[in-house]
């Protein structure tokens, strides 16, 4: 599982979750209000040059969400592209960022295909991939789905059986499914608990993707992971509007909270603490423009944090 390794290399790492538009931002609103578009649909025109630019810039990993259906009572459309499709996409363009699933609803999904794109993904990216499972939270995608809500938990440990074995001997003699990923085995890592017990989730999988929380909610889900899984990854998420002035103090919102970079620094260093392994940054709250704070990010905040990687450049402009 190489990509588990890369993703905690140093200790500790930051990565960028998709889709890179501030469009919850006040005038992220106004401007989708002025284009038509609903909320919580995101404007993708330069979403191939920003994530060229988080590559470039040292980001750990890339996070893409799973939601197959826009409902305007979420109002959330996720990144709009369907998941593997657009990972695909995104192992074409990028180099050396991971790639990662937050997460994969695995219920709604044939088995079967599931297992083929993530294989395809991780072969095409060169064992990029970190694979994040959930077991869904949207009661009316299953009937679209011709699937039973209330039986997703068992349908969950179904997949996750399947995509730890590789399917090998449930195959026809002399049948393959092609391609083989490149890490010999998927990592899986769990979105909440999807149905399961935490016993089961730290036997069974190889890392948390935890919801986001201050780091005192950290340190509590922290030790529950550990308690049961050992050393494997906590992953977490911060909805970051980063203030122009880097000693801005920090004011929590829902998810997250906007902040100076000295506040950030802070912010991290007490989430590595409380046992987090590596932190997305979900910049949709974001008002100033995402190129400027994430060239801000990695001048300032990466080298504190990833002390293995090579030196960022001090600016550099989206291609």
């Amino acid at each position: 599982m190489q990509a588990l390794a890369q993703l905690r290399q140093g200790g500790f790492s930051l990565g960028v979750e998709l889709p890179l538009d501030n469009d919850w931002s006040v005038a992220g609103r106004m401007t989708a209000q002025h284009a038509g578009r609903p909320q919580g649909v995101p404007d993708l025109r330069r979403h191939a040059e920003l994530a060229r630019l988080v590559d470039r810039l040292g980001f750990r990993a890339l996070w893409v969400r799973d939601v197959p259906l826009y409902d305007p009572q979420f109002g959330d459309a996720a990144q709009v592209f369907e998941t593997f499709s657009y990972l695909g996409y995104l192992a074409g363009i990028t180099e050396r960022i991971l790639l990662g699933t937050a997460a994969v609803v695995l219920p709604l999904r044939q088995r079967w295909l599931t297992l083929k794109a993530a294989a395809s993904i991780d072969r095409l990216s060169g064992g990029r991939l970190l694979l994040g499972v959930a077991s869904g939270d949207r009661p009316v995608e299953y009937p679209v789905f011709g699937e039973d809500f209330d039986s997703r938990g068992a349908m969950f440990r179904e997949q996750v059986e399947l995509l730890r074995s590789g399917g090998a001997d449930l195959l026809p003699s002399g049948v393959s499914l092609l391609p083989t990923p490149v890490q010999h085995r998927l990592p899986l890592l769990v979105a909440g608990l999807a149905q399961q017990t935490p016993a089961w989730a730290g036997e069974h999988l190889d890392g948390w993707l935890a919801y986001p929380g201050a780091p005192d909610d950290h340190q509590r889900r922290s030790a529950l992971w550990r308690e049961v899984a050992g050393d494997k990854p906590y992953v977490s998420f911060i909805h970051l509007d980063l203030l122009e002035d880097p000693h801005a103090p920090l004011r929590r919102h829902r998810f997250g909270a906007a902040v100076g970079r000295e506040g950030l620094i802070a912010e991290l260093q007490a989430m590595r603490v409380a046992g987090v392994d590596h932190v997305g940054l979900h910049l949709r709250r974001n008002q100033r423009p995402l190129a400027e704070t994430l060239n801000e990010i990695a001048e300032f905040v990466l080298p504190i944090f990833h002390t293995q990687e090579m030196p960022v450049p001090r600016w550099v402009e989206p291609a």
